[in-house]
């Protein structure tokens, strides 16, 4: 049995595409065009599409960069 901490898919929380705008404070528009471009990955249900919140928080985290 897989635990925790080994990513196990199960265990993920999804966000939805409203979600992750929110959370980035951009436009629902810009999250789809993230995903549409493969910059961050998504799974599609039905008609709609779902992220993980740990890829979410991962795009973020590589997406810093110094100003000065």
């Amino acid at each position: 049995m897989a635990n925790s901490s080994s990513g196990d898919i199960s265990d993920a929380k999804f966000l939805t595409v409203a979600e992750v705008a929110a959370m980035m404070r951009v436009s629902k528009m810009t999250v789809y065009r993230l995903v549409h471009n493969g910059d961050l990955p998504a799974v599609r249900v039905g008609r709609s599409f779902r992220v993980r919140e740990e890829d979410a928080n991962e795009y973020l985290r590589n997406s810093y960069f110094n100003a000065g």
